[in-house]
C-alpha cells in the first residue's frame, strides 16, 4: 500500500509537552520505500502501538526538516531501532547541517550504524529507494529548516514544514498532496504559519488534497476539522485536518511505485 500514517499531529511546545496531541511525525510508504519524517517525542511508541505494529526495522530512511524537539525528539531511538540495536547497518538519515553541528542531535555511536548521513541543503535533491526528495529552499524559521517534495512515479507529496509565510511556499510546494504544518490560528510575530496563510497557500497551489497537521493550542481550540471544512468550502479544494493515527491512502492521488 502507498500511504501516509500520521503518527502524531501536535506542534508547538505546550501541545507537545502535554501530549494533547501526539508528536510522532509521519510514516510514509511510497513505491515500496518506507520513510519516517520528523520523529518527535513518542514516535517509536506510536509505531508499535498501532494495530499493525509498524516495524522501525523496515525503514529505509529517516528525514528531519529541522532539529527542534517536536520534530526530532525520537531520532536517536528510532535510528537504533531501524538498525536492530546497531547490529544491522541500514538506512539513511537526512537532516540539515545545523542539526549535525556540535553538539549535534544524533549521538556519535549511532552515526556509524546507518548506511549514510545525508546533509540537506537549499535546492538539494536526494534519493532514498524509489523516492526522490527535494528541499527547494530554506524556510524562515529559528533554525535551519526545509520543507520537502517527495516524488515517486506520477505522484508528488509536498510537505510544508514550520516557516514564516513567504510567497515561495506556494511556488515550490505544488504536489497533488499538500501537507501543511499550521501552529497558529491568527497571524503573529512567530516563525509559524497561521490559518490565513494556509488558506492562501491552498488557494494558490490547488492540490488534489491538502492535509493540515502539527497543530498548536490556538488551532486546536478553533477545532481543526471545522477550520478545514471552512477552508475547503471557500477554496473548493478538499482539505483534511489530520488526526493522530490517520492513514491517508495515496492510490487515489496518483501512481507511485515507479522510480522518480
Amino acid at each position: 500500500m502507498n500511504r501516509i500514517i500520521f503518527l502524531g499531529t501536535g506542534g508547538a511546545r505546550y501541545v507537545v509537552f502535554q501530549q494533547i496531541r501526539a508528536s510522532g511525525g509521519m510514516w510514509m510508504e511510497l513505491g515500496g520505500t518506507k520513510l519516517l519524517v520528523d520523529p518527535g517525542p513518542g514516535s517509536l511508541v506510536r509505531m508499535r502501538a498501532r494495530r499493525e505494529r509498524l516495524n522501525p526495522m523496515d525503514l529505509d530512511g529517516i528525514v528531519l526538516s529541522h532539529a527542534h524537539l517536536d520534530h526530532s525528539g525520537d531520532l536517536n531511538i528510532v535510528v537504533e531501532a531501524m538498525t536492530g540495536g546497531g547490529f544491522r547497518k541500514k538506512g539513511l538519515v537526512l537532516l540539515p547541517g545545523e542539526a549535525l553541528a556540535e553538539p549535534g542531535i544524533l549521538l556519535d555511536y549511532l552515526k556509524g550504524c546507518v548506511d549514510g548521513l545525508v546533509v540537506l541543503e537549499e535546492g538539494g535533491s536526494y534519493r532514498v529507494g524509489q523516492v526522490l526528495i527535494e528541499t527547494p529552499f530554506r524556510h524562515i524559521h529559528g533554525v535551519e529548516t526545509y520543507g520537502m517534495n517527495f516524488r515517486s512515479g506520477d505522484l508528488t507529496i509536498s510537505y510544508v514544514s514550520d516557516s514564516r509565510y513567504t510567497d515561495r511556499l506556494q511556488e515550490v510546494y505544488t504536489g497533488q498532496v499538500l501537507i501543511i504544518n499550521v501552529v497558529r490560528s491568527k497571524p503573529s510575530d512567530l516563525d509559524h504559519l497561521c490559518l490565513e496563510d494556509v488558506e492562501t497557500i491552498v488557494e494558490k497551489v490547488r492540490p488534489e488534497v491538502a492535509v493540515l497537521t502539527h497543530f498548536g493550542m490556538s488551532v486546536l481550540k478553533a477545532k481543526p476539522w471545522v477550520v478545514a471544512k471552512k477552508i475547503s468550502e471557500k477554496t473548493g479544494i478538499r482539505v483534511i485536518a489530520a488526526r493522530d493515527g490517520l492513514t491517508l491512502d495515496l492510490t487515489q492521488f496518483g501512481g507511485p511505485g515507479q522510480p522518480a
